[in-house]
């Protein structure tokens, strides 16, 4: 029997590029991988017209179309985005933001308020900071360049922030600067960070804060999961199981060659002292897939989904997956 033919649509990222080049090839699939730089119009697309068959989703915007029932996909515990966020939230320093309790109240920018990145840092912020969201405004709009970040699909929030679209003409760095806005978060910092001595980092340790909270709370925010058509899946519910055990195989060929430091891979200069911080405090694997090696991020952003209104009730992280995804060997 032929292979069924699949297309895939994602970024490039090393832990799904043997899957591009072939390396890696799922069971009985002949998948046509459709690189896209930026995972917005992936999601897009997705949302807006079914473009794939597979595609790099967007995690938030999964799981409130899922408790909505309003979801034409199925989803594997394939995380390909992932990423801690402490290092996004840029604040104009005249703004009498000193520390994260300050931001109550404030007037704030945002990429998109619905976005994952967004989700997580309002909860990163109010669980270990004691931040209050509920009296702030929001101005919404790209971080560096005017105009809107993308062409969004999303449902409407169950209560709605207090939130209008940023001058049509502005980016939230020159509403930053300027002091239109007090603050920023989404998923990159505004560039005048770099050669603006009045704007700067909220958590400008961040990167050591990010470490402690990860061994505190476990949580490894995700971005992205694998969302899958779901009458591509129903006619073909083989296909979960071997996509899966594909991305597993990707990745761990992508892991190998990272460990591998006889040439490194990266344009990294220090990454075997960034290699050997990796191992002490995620072990040998970094990027786990799977849902009992995520529960505490997966429960963290469907608990922010239910306070933030994204979502009624929450609901058991194992309904958010298909029941026969796969497992291959441990990756080392």
């Amino acid at each position: 029997m032929a292979p069924l033919k699949l297309n895939f649509a994602a970024s490039l990222y090393d832990r799904l590029l043997p899957l591009y080049t072939g390396e890696i090839r799922p069971e009985g699939i002949d998948l046509n991988f459709i690189p896209i730089e930026l995972p917005r119009p992936i999601f897009d697309r997705m949302s807006g017209g079914e473009e794939f068959d597979v595609a790099e989703y967007s995690a938030s915007e999964f799981i409130q179309r899922f408790a909505a029932g309003k979801c034409n996909f199925v989803a594997l515990p394939v995380f390909p985005s992932r990423s801690f966020r402490h290092d996004v939230i840029a604040i104009n320093k005249n703004s009498g933001i000193k520390k994260p309790k300050d931001l109550d109240g404030k007037r704030i920018g945002v990429a998109l308020y619905t976005m994952t990145a967004a989700i997580f840092v309002r909860g990163l912020l109010s669980d270990e900071y004691g931040v209050d969201f509920s009296k702030c405004k929001w101005v919404q709009g790209a971080i560096n360049t005017a105009g809107s970040h993308g062409d969004p699909h999303v449902l409407p929030l169950l209560k709605e922030p207090d939130l209008v679209h940023g001058d049509p003409n502005k980016s939230l760095d020159d509403m930053l600067v300027s002091g239109e806005v007090d603050a920023t978060m989404g998923t990159s910092i505004p560039r005048s960070i770099l050669k603006n001595p009045n704007v700067g980092r909220l958590l400008p340790n961040y990167y050591e804060d990010e470490k402690a909270y990860y061994k505190k709370t476990r949580i490894f925010p995700i971005m992205h999961l694998i969302a899958i058509r779901k009458d591509v899946y129903e006619k073909n519910p083989f296909v979960a199981t071997s996509l899966y055990n594909a991305f597993v195989q990707a990745k761990k060929l992508a892991l190998k060659k990272m460990f591998s430091t006889r040439a490194l891979r990266y344009m990294m200069p220090f990454l075997p002292a960034q290699l050997d911080e990796i191992r002490d405090v995620f072990g040998e694997d970094p990027w786990p897939y799977g849902i009992e090696e995520n529960r505490p991020t997966l429960e963290a952003l469907v608990r922010y989904m239910h306070e933030q209104y994204f979502i009624a009730k929450k609901m058991p992280i194992e309904d958010l997956f298909v029941k026969n995804y796969g497992h291959t060997e441990p990756a080392f």
